[in-house]
């Protein structure tokens, strides 16, 4: 695809990003370029979302930067199942693990992300944040991590996050970020609020099954299709972390 194919539904785009516009989503700068080009979006390819994201992502997330080398060669289509029990083992093996290589010690490793929640239906990844003193004094962590067999992927401003390389089961994903930062905070409150709502839940997990159902093949735009309702729940999760005097607390599965 030539980029002049895209300029203007990317200005159309950006415009409504910087408006606040909720919709403005991923998927729906796909399908203002694929509209533009007399085509649905279904049939973009894989190369041309690669170069639209490339356009978007510093919008999405300041700072963005993919690691070089870094793609999987497996398809790695979304895949939702149900809970299984399992999930806050493995991510105790995939805790002890990092606890052991990485120095200096993390201020604190934690469960996250839709296998941290008993009942939801999610992908079959653990997520795992680690919070450090400063995400950009990489050579601390990355080298660590990766001697574990997961690689880093992308960073941006508020984080780095590390999957498993190309012909290696993608079990777990590693996010890091500031300890005492926004990033930390969001994802463990919005843990701990779906953990304790069965409304949230529900909403949360027809998100997720609608999202998967439309971006089966597209990792990114899946979850960038759930901002809205994240958005929308983090707002109810503030009022409820008010209310029960909630706070971070200690690391806990």
């Amino acid at each position: 695809m030539d980029e002049a194919d895209f300029v203007a539904p990317f200005a159309i785009w950006r415009e409504r990003r910087a408006a606040g516009d909720a919709n403005a989503s991923l998927g729906d700068l796909y399908e203002l370029v694929a509209e533009a080009r007399g085509r649905s979006v279904e049939q973009l390819t894989g190369e041309e979302r690669a170069q639209i994201w490339a356009l978007a992502a510093p919008i999405m997330e300041p700072g963005f930067e993919s690691i070089p080398n870094s793609d999987r060669d497996e398809a790695d289509p979304i895949e939702l199942v149900q809970y299984d029990p399992e999930w806050p083992s493995q991510f105790e093996a995939w805790r002890q693990r990092l606890s052991k290589v990485l120095r200096p010690t993390p201020v604190r490793i934690d469960h996250v992300g839709s296998t941290a929640v008993p009942g939801l239906a999610a992908k079959p990844v653990v997520d795992i944040q680690v919070s450090v003193g400063d995400i950009r004094d990489e050579s601390a962590y990355v080298p660590s991590i990766e001697s574990i067999g997961v690689h880093i992927r992308n960073r941006d401003n508020q984080h780095r996050y590390f999957r498993p390389p190309s012909g290696r089961l993608r079990e777990v994903h590693v996010h890091v970020c500031n300890s005492g930062s926004s990033w930390e905070r969001r994802h463990l409150l919005f843990r701990d609020y779906l953990r304790n709502d069965e409304e949230a839940r529900r909403l949360y997990l027809r998100v997720k099954q609608e999202a998967a159902q439309r971006w089966a093949n597209d990792r990114i735009a899946y979850t960038d299709a759930k901002t809205a309702v994240i958005d929308e729940l983090m707002t109810k999760a503030e009022m409820w972390a008010q209310q029960t005097r909630w706070h971070i607390g200690l690391p806990a599965q």
